[in-house]
């Protein structure tokens, strides 16, 4: 049986100063094509420094006390691009253009012919996290929904189309990744909750797709976006009761910067909820009483064995000095909570 109240993060994790430009990288919004300006090293010098960077961010996760950890997507200029970018059937000199979650024009993939996934892809990465520790492991990959609108197509020119081709290089992905022995095995589907009109066409379709016959935990997370760049998450998710018919294991959410309550959680309360139990857009960590809270009204709804806890997104754009802090005091309340059953 799984430890009641395990702890994970969504997925990234800081990335230091001396590796990024950080200011630089949050002007970049979350960059959807390649953005090598961003990181302070080149070469041999930055290989190292990735390197030295992952395993520091293990660290931090370890030393925190999460049972399931992440390389932190250290080694990535953004959760997106660097799945997006290495795929085949995707246009290597020019860039396209689409409409971001808040309607404006970001410069995207440009897609023109099949795509196809033609050589692993985080596989190096992976292999890197799960030799450098005995905890549990996770990976994570931009899902074949949220992929869809964020390129520009002129190859197939038809968005369900589209998804379902990722959606197939992505289950190569997937499969590659269990089988080098990743515990969990998520897919990052923000444009879920911002594009739930198109989702509903096709994005549960695509999702299967993508998960099917993965021989590891499967995840799927869907949010808001980053807390920097968006304050206002009133309005919960028009998605979310479609998600329990995913074939996924575990679905992440945010839940505590949007104020939900637990009978948000219904709909989704036969699958392991990862419920996003720190809200990043504080400026001061929370104190461990109030991420306890959110954790014990969750369990009127989810049995324990079936709730994890983690922060509401991933920790990108925190110092190094928040995260741990806030993984700390989330590791202690679940240890509170847990204690009382």
């Amino acid at each position: 049986m799984p430890k009641p109240l395990a702890t994970t993060v969504v997925g990234s994790y800081p990335q230091p100063g001396w590796l990024v430009d950080r200011a630089m990288l949050v002007r970049k919004g979350v960059p959807r094509t390649r953005a090598e300006d961003v990181w302070r090293l080149d070469g041999e010098d930055l290989a190292d420094a990735l390197d030295a960077a992952t395993l520091l961010a293990i660290h931090d996760q370890v030393r925190a006390g999460l049972d399931i950890v992440t390389d932190g997507e250290i080694r990535r200029e953004s959760y997106f691009n660097h799945f997006a970018t290495a795929l085949g059937g995707v246009d290597r000199q020019r860039v396209g253009e689409g409409v971001n979650r808040v309607g404006g024009r970001s410069l995207v993939p440009l897609v023109n012919g099949a795509i196809r996934r033609t050589a692993p892809i985080e596989l190096e990465a992976a292999t890197f996290l799960r030799a450098a520790t005995d905890r549990a492991t996770k990976v994570t990959v931009p899902g074949p929904f949220t992929l869809s609108p964020l390129a520009q197509d002129e190859h197939y020119r038809d968005q369900r189309t589209l998804a379902l081709a990722y959606a197939d290089a992505i289950n190569e992905e997937l499969t590659e990744l269990a089988a080098a022995g990743i515990d969990v095995v998520q897919l990052d589907e923000p444009y879920l909750q911002a594009n739930a009109d198109a989702a509903r066409g096709f994005a549960v379709e695509a999702i299967n797709r993508a998960l099917q016959g993965v021989a590891a935990t499967t995840a799927l997370h869907t949010c808001y976006g980053y807390a920097v760049y968006v304050q206002d998450k009133r309005g919960g998710y028009p998605f979310l009761d479609a998600l329990g018919d995913t074939v996924a294991d575990q679905l992440s959410i945010e839940y505590a910067q949007p104020g939900l309550t637990p009978d948000a959680l219904r709909p989704i309360a036969h699958k392991t909820v990862v419920l996003g139990v720190l809200d990043l857009s504080s400026a001061e960590p929370e104190p461990v009483g109030r991420i306890a809270d959110r954790l014990r009204a969750a369990l009127d709804v989810v049995p324990a064995d079936r709730l994890l806890a983690a922060p509401d997104c991933g920790m990108k754009f925190l110092s190094r000095a928040s995260a741990r802090e806030r993984l700390a005091a989330m590791v202690e309340a679940a240890a509170v909570v847990r204690a009382e059953l």
